[in-house]
């Protein structure tokens, strides 16, 4: 148990309205009976001591890592650190390296295709090397991060470049999870990253920038099965390229950086021939300058879009994008498919809680009304989270969609159960102004709530034995198909499908997750 975990416990042990000459006869009784024996307290100490060694291992990499991706692209490549490696104690260790770089690759099959690693793989890659050696683990962690220090050498200038650089990245992600299921605000973060960047570390570059999803071909499908659909540009080019669609068979680089997954730069578009410009207004002789189109790539390597950037509006004559700015567009375009991904997962589970909701609703009629909140990053300095409203619903099955009501701790007291649902992780019951509540987390990968059920029962302290039993069979799906979504969206592993409606790319594939993990739990039964 964890602290919040433990206070949740003693919490429900004593019940409300209980004395504190009650509460103080207890605390004292746990600290005279509670006793460890010594066996105990060794396995707690390893166990500290393994989490401890844990943590300081993912710093100690992640400082590595960004040392190393000095331009923050994130990602490096796999043979430039594979080739230093091999010269590890002389190459006396090449047997240890090419056996954990296969072992890596048979993990990942992708990764021998695109030959990138993220900070995770890296990590990894390490530890699996660190693995074939002999001796502690530990150790040769330690001795491999000492030599790939020494590798790279970074100037004052640089070093603070790419503290910069990884700042604005870091606001993209905090767009994202900051704004619910609206991508407006890493839209912008992400243009204004590639803005700043140009003017501080580009010669001041004036650019223009889109971004533009694939999407299925329906409007007309013998242009190509695929279309890009330009969703979102920097405020100037809005007139020209927002909405725009672009097909295969028009003029542009696009297509071929989606093809190829690579990025795809021109230095001179004037001299190319195969460039489109949406800008009709701009006359021919002006059209001069760079352009430079990144692919979007998802957790498992498979494009979904791109993002572009020229220099058409800067009539300067170093208008060319430098290795540097490539690689830190590069990183850009990582930062927004995270942001974008995660997104989506949002938007998937609640259309998943729609689907349980839509289930329980005739199931279980003395539940008066459920509203699902989500977890949002907060501006509060006191605490690191708020709470979204994100969907209500009545006892007559209505649904009302929320997307602004952000409640923070220390404006809403009364709610403060729903907080501690989010502390704990655990499930709450309690009584707000006479009617009974149920709070209950819903769960990410790693065990910690990121989104709670509150169920209002009204004046019933405990449902009707079936209702009970539906409502706990709802929470179960529902938190089965919720890991499979969070699944999806980070693994680079290819997702199982079950049903096969679950084959049809839209949102009402996590609906059907919710059915189909129904499905699975009868057939178990049966």
């Amino acid at each position: 148990l964890n602290l919040p975990q433990f206070v949740q416990l003693m919490e429900t042990f004593v019940g409300e309205n209980i004395s504190l000459r009650i509460v103080k006869r207890l605390i004292a009784f746990i600290k005279e009976e509670y006793k460890q024996t010594e066996e105990e307290k060794k396995e707690q100490l390893e166990k500290v001591h393994r989490i401890f060694r844990a943590a300081q291992r993912k710093l100690l990499l992640e400082a590595l890592f960004e040392k190393w991706d000095n331009h923050a692209s994130g990602f490096l490549d796999l043979e430039e650190v594979d080739a230093v490696l091999n010269t590890f104690k002389e190459g006396m260790e090449k047997e240890a390296l090419r056996k954990a770089k296969e072992h890596l690759c048979s993990r990942s099959p992708q990764l021998s295709r695109v030959g990138k690693l993220s900070p995770k793989a890296f990590q990894t890659f390490l530890e699996l090397i660190a693995s074939e050696f002999a001796g502690e683990e530990d150790e040769a962690i330690d001795n491999l991060v000492e030599f790939l220090t020494t590798r790279v050498e970074r100037s004052p200038i640089e070093h603070l470049q790419s503290l910069t650089r990884r700042e604005w990245l870091h606001s993209i992600q905090q767009a994202a999870e900051s704004s619910g299921t609206s991508m407006e605000p890493v839209y912008k973060a992400v243009f204004k990253a590639l803005c700043q960047d140009a003017e501080a570390h580009g010669d001041n570059k004036r650019i223009s920038a889109y971004i533009a999803l694939l999407e299925e071909n329906r409007l007309a499908p013998e242009r190509g099965q695929i279309l890009l659909h330009y969703v979102a540009c920097t405020t100037d080019d809005a007139p020209y390229v927002l909405n725009q669609i672009l097909y295969k068979d028009m003029k542009g680089v696009s297509f071929a950086a989606v093809e190829e997954g690579k990025p795809i730069h021109v230095p001179r578009v004037q001299l190319h021939g195969n460039i489109h410009f949406w800008n009709y207004d701009r006359p021919e002789e002006e059209r001069k300058g760079s352009l430079l189109v990144l692919p979007l790539h998802d957790a498992r390597w498979r494009v979904f879009g791109i993002l572009g950037v020229d220099t058409l509006q800067d009539q300067c004559e170093k208008t060319v994008f430098l290795f540097h700015e490539i690689s830190f567009y590069q990183g850009v375009s990582h930062a927004f498919s995270k942001a974008y991904h995660r997104i989506c997962a949002l938007e998937n589970l609640l259309q998943l809680t729609v689907t349980a909701l839509d289930w329980l609703h005739p199931r279980a009629p003395s539940i008066h009304a459920v509203t699902v909140y989500v977890v949002e990053l907060g501006k509060d300095k006191t605490w690191n989270y708020a709470l979204r409203k994100m969907i209500t619903t009545d006892n007559t099955g209505q649904k009302e969609i929320h997307s602004s009501p952000i409640l923070l701790r220390k404006e809403n007291l009364l709610r403060d159960y729903l907080f501690k649902c989010i502390d704990s992780s655990e499930v709450i019951h309690t009584s707000v102004y006479g009617e009974s509540h149920i709070a209950v987390p819903l769960r990410d990968l790693s065990g910690q709530a990121l989104g709670i059920f509150d169920i209002n029962t009204r004046h019933h302290q405990k449902l009707p034995p079936h209702e009970h039993k539906d409502l706990q069979k709802m929470l179960k799906m529902a938190q089965a198909a919720c890991s499979e979504i969070l699944k999806m969206s980070v693994e680079e592993t290819e997702p199982t499908r079950v049903l096969e409606a679950e084959h049809v790319a839209n949102l009402r594939h996590a609906g059907i997750l919710f059915h189909r993990f129904m499905l699975q739990d009868l057939r178990e039964c049966v």
